[in-house]
C-alpha cells in the first residue's frame, strides 16, 4: 500500500484501539499499562498541548452541514526508545490522557508488544466501555413510554 493511500483509508485496526483510547480514562489506561510489564522509555516530540477543533453537525442527520460549534482537545506525540511513534487526540484538557493514549498507540504499532497491549490494555478497556453503552441503554430504554394512536385503542 502506498503512503499516500494508507494516509486516506487507514488501519481499521488502528481506528478501533484509537477510538477506545479517545473514550479511555487516564488512570484505567496507567493501571492497565502496569500489567504490561517492562515498557520502553519515551520521549515527548510534541505537547501534550490544548487547542480547539471545530464540531460540525447535519440537520437531521443527513442534510447540509453546518459548524456546531467549537471543542476543546489535547493533542500529544510520543517516541518510544525503540523508535515507534504514536499519536492522541483526546476531548477535554486532560494532557496525561492524551500522553497515555499516544504511548499505547506507539506500543500498538510494535509487533513485539501488540498482542500483550491488546489484551491487557485494548480488550479491557473496549469490554469496559461497551459494558456502560449497554447500561446506559437499558436504563434509557427502562424509561420508554409507548404511545399508540386512540384509532388502534379503539375496539
Amino acid at each position: 500500500m502506498t503512503d499516500s493511500a494508507r494516509s486516506t483509508h487507514p488501519d481499521p485496526a488502528r481506528r478501533r484501539w484509537m477510538a477506545v483510547l479517545a473514550r479511555a480514562e487516564a488512570d484505567r489506561i496507567a493501571k492497565l499499562l502496569a500489567h504490561c510489564g517492562n515498557l520502553p522509555a519515551h520521549t515527548i516530540i510534541r505537547g501534550p498541548e490544548g487547542g480547539l477543533v471545530m464540531v460540525r453537525g447535519r440537520a437531521g442527520g443527513g442534510g447540509s452541514a453546518f459548524n456546531l460549534g467549537e471543542m476543546t482537545v489535547t493533542r500529544c506525540t510520543v517516541r518510544t526508545e525503540t523508535g515507534f511513534i504514536g499519536h492522541a487526540y483526546v476531548a477535554g484538557r486532560e494532557e496525561r490522557r492524551a500522553e497515555l493514549a499516544a504511548l499505547v498507540d506507539a506500543l500498538m504499532q510494535d509487533n513485539d508488544r501488540n498482542t500483550e497491549v491488546e489484551t491487557r490494555v485494548i480488550t479491557p478497556l473496549e469490554r469496559q466501555q461497551m459494558e456502560r453503552k449497554a447500561e446506559r441503554a437499558s436504563n434509557a430504554a427502562a424509561t420508554r413510554v409507548q404511545f399508540f394512536a386512540m384509532q388502534t385503542m379503539r375496539t
